[in-house]
């Protein structure tokens, strides 16, 4: 059977022969036991939904096996022969353009070159699924090639609920990740929920099948740190330390980061496999297993104001204790590891090799938790020691401090209500890019060729330098920025998987960058493209702990703008919306609003962008300057200036010695 065949065939009417892992490539960690005897017969009888009952005889036994070997039934059986990855859009099946491209940006999603698990359907962070198992991709990926323009694909936590009547202006698909009710949204109800099968948790990016690999962290990161050190003082970036954890989850971000921002970076990683994989791929320098080593090498390459980025193959804590005992300064610290999910496989404890910690994930949850509370009380403890000598300690927004205050370490602020450390938000991205409407604006070429990405590198850079040249001096250094970064964009090699590219900007920018994409599509120049954005963004994520954490109303618990993000999208134009239960601080404590755009050089995708990427940003904007941030109100009084239609509620500010 040709590609397009087996996309076709859906769920084959013969069941394919029986298919064990691979054991070369990173596989989920065993989730543990959680379902009653009758819950794991609800579990087997949830999967068998999607097969023949002539089927079902053969399945019982290795369903069953799956559950007992994993926590989860992943039909490794039914995954595809062909190899997954964005293929050209003309590659794909279907009566619809729209739905063409995504099929290619769910396979991107599961590219082995892109995901962290993808054999279990995993992109990123340890749990962000695409799909629960391999019955919901197939299905998909079917109902997907045979969409017209007058239907959209509803699903309901990666399982395809059907194909619905509607109309060719309305999303082609609508996606919904853990909406659950909230009195049930504690880590072990989505553990019991997703062992039967009824729910995920889709990292947003990842469920929402807008992920481009690290790139997107890379970006945030490099902005981060480069401000960082502008906080630290005014003598650049030369010979400052970063030391971070964290290459599996969040790719190998960190270290590219830190070579673009020009610094000296240190970044623990206790899962070999991911740490061999991000410097087999060029995304970090060197790797060391030594921690004399590790000292020696750091002091050399900081006197040298080296720029160069250093994978330390073990736990991040014995870096940090290790650092203070040497006496080895530390300018710049965070932690990237998927702290969203401290006890199944987020967050490895110090004192246990990998394989141990696995096996007592397993086998021992109590136990394992109570390792990984005391290693983050070790771990705090430790920061603690550093920052008292003049480190600069941010919160990268992974629940690192969340957690750690739940483990009862030494995070909190004399209030006891704050933490002692900012979030990259509160600090950097807040004020500096979110309230200004500036966010991870992303774009992917369909045609799969290097000149497009190319192309659309030069139309992005043209546009943001002619719209520098009438900015107003709050936002030049982040479109400065944003120029530096796009004109480096090539020789830094960020692609992985698609032809994709990201950069800070926005509204004016986005709608600006989009409008010459598709112009240069209408002539033929570069093939179509598909628009999108991270969930670190403006208006799409309602994440108290992280994007909203510079929310001081006392409405950042509320969730109204993540909502209303997706609704909005929706009718304005978004080829397809999603809307989560989770990001990147994890299940529980994130709302996170996700969309889709296929430009296709049409007037109608014009009209669609300019309505849809403006409300996509200022609604945040809004939400933002009603919670009385003062860079806020300033971008949403200039938004209203630039467009008459938009009218917003401002906020009086009262004379704080009045109350």
């Amino acid at each position: 059977m040709t590609f397009q065949e087996q996309i076709k065939q859906g769920i084959p009417s013969v069941l394919p022969q029986k298919k064990d892992r691979n054991p070369n490539i990173s596989h989920a960690p065993k989730r543990k036991e959680i379902l009653s005897e009758d819950e794991k017969k609800l579990a087997l009888k949830n999967a068998l939904r999607y097969f023949e009952p002539k089927d079902h005889a053969e399945l019982i036994p290795e369903f069953k096996q799956e559950l007992e070997d994993f926590g989860r039934i992943y039909m490794y059986r039914l995954m595809p022969d062909y190899k997954i990855f964005a293929r050209p859009i003309t590659d794909y099946p279907g009566n619809s353009e729209q739905a063409k491209a995504i099929q290619l940006m769910i396979q991107n999603n599961l590219d082995h070159a892109v995901a962290q698990h993808p054999e279990e359907l995993i992109t990123y962070g340890g749990n962000g699924a695409v799909f629960q198992n391999w019955a919901q991709y197939l299905l998909t990926m079917k109902y997907l090639s045979e969409m017209t323009e007058e239907q959209t694909l509803v699903m309901y936590s990666g399982h395809p609920m059907g194909l619905f009547p509607s109309h060719k202006n309305a999303p082609r698909v609508v996606v919904t990740n853990g909406m659950v009710i909230p009195n049930y949204s504690k880590p072990d109800d989505w553990e019991k929920m997703n062992a039967l099968g009824v729910s995920q948790y889709g990292q947003m990016t990842a469920g929402s099948y807008m992920y481009i690999g690290p790139q997107g962290i890379v970006h945030g990161t490099t902005i981060t740190v480069l401000n960082g050190c502008r906080k630290i003082d005014n003598e650049g970036t030369a010979g400052k330390l970063f030391v971070t954890a964290g290459l599996g989850g969040m790719s190998g971000a960190q270290p590219k980061a830190g070579n673009i921002a020009g610094v000296v970076s240190v970044t623990a990683e206790v899962n070999p496999a991911a740490t061999y994989k991000r410097h087999e791929q060029g995304w970090v320098d060197e790797v060391i297993t030594n921690l004399d080593e590790l000292v020696a090498r750091v002091r050399e390459a900081k006197e040298n104001k080296e720029v160069v980025s250093i994978a330390y193959d073990g736990n991040v804590v014995d870096v940090w204790e290790k650092f203070d005992q040497e006496n080895l300064y530390i300018d710049l610290g965070s932690d990237q590891t998927s702290l969203h999910n401290p006890w199944a496989g987020g967050y490895y404890p110090v004192g246990l090799s990998f394989d141990e910690a696995n096996e007592m994930m397993a086998s021992n949850p109590e136990l394992f938790k109570e390792k990984v509370q005391e290693s983050l009380r070790r771990h705090a403890d430790s920061v603690n020691k550093h920052t008292a000598k003049g480190t600069y300690f941010f919160d990268y927004g992974n629940a690192f401090l969340l957690e750690a205050s739940r483990a009862g370490a030494d995070v909190m602020a004399e209030n006891n209500i704050d933490f002692k450390y900012p979030s990259y938000v509160q600090d950097i991205m807040g004020p500096m890019c979110f309230d200004f409407g500036f966010g991870p604006f992303r774009w992917v070429c369909t045609s799969g060729k290097a000149e497009d990405l190319q192309k659309t590198d030069e139309i992005a850079c043209q546009v943001l330098e002619e719209i520098m040249q009438h900015s107003p001096i709050e936002i030049q250094q982040q479109m400065q920025d944003n120029i530096t970064w796009i004109k480096g964009a090539q020789e830094n090699k960020l692609v992985v998987g698609s032809q994709a590219r990201i950069l800070y900007a926005d509204a004016e920018g986005r709608i600006k960058i989009a409008k010459a994409f598709n112009g240069a599509i209408a002539k033929g120049e570069i093939g179509a493209v598909v628009l999108g954005r991270d969930h670190h963004d403006v208006s799409g994520t309602d994440s108290p702990f992280r994007e909203t954490s510079n929310i001081y109303d006392g409405s950042k618990f509320t969730a109204d703008m993540a909502i209303h993000n997706v609704i909005g999208d929706s009718f304005r134009g978004a080829t397809w919306v999603s809307i989560h239960n989770g990001g990147g601080v994890g299940w529980g404590e994130v709302i996170n609003g996700g969309f889709g755009m296929l430009l296709d050089g049409s007037s109608d995708a014009e009209q669609r962008l300019k309505s849809m990427l403006h409300w996509d940003v200022n609604n945040g904007i809004a939400r933002r300057s009603w919670a009385r941030n003062e860079e806020a109100i300033f971008a949403i009084k200039r938004a209203m200036e630039e467009e008459p239609l938009l009218k917003v509620t401002l906020p009086n500010i009262v004379d704080e010695d009045l109350l």
